[in-house]
């Protein structure tokens, strides 16, 4: 069984993210998050992870962003919006990706994410649906979202509308 878990924000933690820089990719690097947030094991880390017997071998950091703030759910509500998921080479396809997406579905909220390039394929096969473009608030990311049931795109509504007018 697969069991994911809320890392502390300590140094142990931080020299597990280390691992991740050497052997993963540059722009998924954590180790400038952590080290900002550095407070001895600060249990409230935006950290998850997946331990393989002692080694650290999948991670996401999964922040909740107030409902105030969301531009992309009907009705507005907090969400959960997904960074920098990273599983290290010698564990992909061994279920460790979908262990964390599927912990962040627990909390039964929306979950956003930008999907990287060439990515979009993992990110349906998991449930999620590429949103509509929208350049202001998007600015250059590829939104991907995961709506729990009787949650919509925010815009959905005005453009089923738009469409059943003409």
């Amino acid at each position: 069984m697969i069991k994911v878990e809320r890392l502390l924000i300590n140094y142990k933690t931080l020299e597990e993210f280390r691992h991740f820089r050497e052997f993963g990719a540059a722009e998924l690097s954590m180790k400038d998050d952590l080290n900002e947030s550095m407070i001895e094991n600060d249990s409230e880390s935006p950290f998850y992870g997946i331990y393989y017997g002692k080694k650290l071998v999948a991670r996401m950091s999964l922040y909740r962003i107030d409902g105030n703030f969301d531009k992309y759910f009907d009705p507005p509500q907090d969400y959960l919006e997904l960074w920098k998921l990273e599983v290290l080479e010698p564990y992909r396809g061994q279920g460790y990706g979908r262990a964390l997406i599927d912990f962040a579905k627990k909390f039964d909220l929306p979950v956003k994410t930008n999907a990287r390039q060439s990515t979009g394929e993992f990110w349906s096969k998991l449930g999620f649906e590429p949103i509509t473009y929208n350049e202001l608030r998007d600015r250059g990311e590829s939104p991907y979202v995961w709506f729990p049931s009787g949650v919509q795109e925010q815009n959905a509504k005005k453009t089923n509308t738009k469409q059943t007018a003409e």
